[in-house]
């Protein structure tokens, strides 16, 4: 039994150990300083997401929509810009204003999935998959099907978020690396972290416990929205612009990495520290796919759909054998 319980808690650590094995294997600029600050900043954007699916996911729930949230936050907050800056002009003001902007977004984005799941009792499947259709929809509109493009005066100003740092570390890994230490003591530690596990093992369990199960479920969609927000603002500044194919697949990615960690797809436990893992497993996929010739990119997608499965397939295995 404790060698299983073992296995569970070193099997992401033991695939991502692997995947370096074989990457710095196959290719000499691998392990390099130059790309492994490629691949965690890249990563940096999934991997925040990632955080906040954990805690969904931990409490019964699932989100479909957050690559066309951050879309739709990321075209948003390109527009306010350009429209504030004849007023304040390209400085620090309206890139706060623009940092406001995309969190007030994300933050009400996830209350409304929140809201329609909880109050007016729709099922998250159905309810983010809806607003999935409605937010690209809604992008593709303010960009007139083409691509919405920060003021060049403005990008200047705006690159470093992302390209900055403090000791040669960007700011997307310094951030990643806050909100998955924050997320891990609210999991582990806090009571919302506990309430959402709870809530996500048997909800009517945690009725008789005193939980309020609609004010936790609420609150973690909540807190996915306001971590999209957070996202985008890092990944605005790396392209500065946004369009209907921004964020696509971003879902996806989240959902695997958080599965990989060994967070449970039907709630009741979640393991943040495993959900950065995964991010890290999948980041590590792309990476060696794209300094490789033996499988072509464009098949990441399949690849990290393949793993979904093989991951709730485990967890199934797992779960009939405790």
């Amino acid at each position: 039994m404790m060698a299983k319980l073992d296995l569970r808690v070193l099997g992401p650590i033991l695939a991502l150990v692997a995947l370096i094995v074989v990457g710095a294997l196959l290719n000499s600029n691998f392990l390099s300083a130059g790309n492994v600050t490629n691949v965690l900043s890249r990563s940096a954007f999934i991997g925040i997401i990632a955080v906040g699916m954990t805690f969904v996911i931990t409490s019964g729930g699932l989100d479909l929509s957050v690559g066309s949230m951050a879309a739709f936050i990321a075209g948003l907050m390109i527009l306010v810009m350009n429209g504030l800056l004849p007023t304040l002009g390209p400085g620090v003001a309206l890139v706060l204003v623009g940092i406001l902007a995309a969190l007030l977004a994300g933050t009400v984005a996830g209350f409304v999935n929140g809201f329609l799941i909880t109050t007016m009792r729709i099922e998250a499947f159905i309810v983010t998959l809806g607003t999935m259709g409605i937010y690209r929809s809604l992008v593709t509109w303010l960009a007139d099907g083409g691509t919405l493009s920060l003021d060049f005066g403005m990008r200047t100003v705006i690159r470093p978020i992302y390209f900055g740092g403090i000791l040669g570390i960007s700011w997307p890994i310094i951030v990643f690396a806050l909100v998955a230490i924050t997320g891990e003591i609210v999991m582990r530690r806090a009571a919302f972290g506990r309430h959402a596990a709870a809530v996500g093992s048997n909800d009517q369990v945690a009725r008789y416990s005193s939980v309020n199960v609609d004010r936790v479920r609420m609150l973690t969609y909540v807190f996915l929205g306001l971590l999209v927000g957070v996202a985008t603002i890092m990944y605005v500044p790396r392209l500065g612009s946004a369009s209907s194919s921004t964020g696509v697949l971003w879902e996806l990615e989240a959902i695997a990495a958080v599965i990989i960690g060994g967070t449970m797809l039907k709630g009741g436990f979640g393991r943040v520290w495993g959900t950065v893992i995964g991010v890290l497993i999948l980041s590590l996929i792309d990476n060696i796919l794209n300094l490789t010739d033996g499988v072509s990119p464009y098949l990441n997608g399949a690849i990290q759909g393949v793993i979904i499965i093989l991951a709730v397939i485990l967890q199934r295995e797992r779960k009939a054998g405790s």
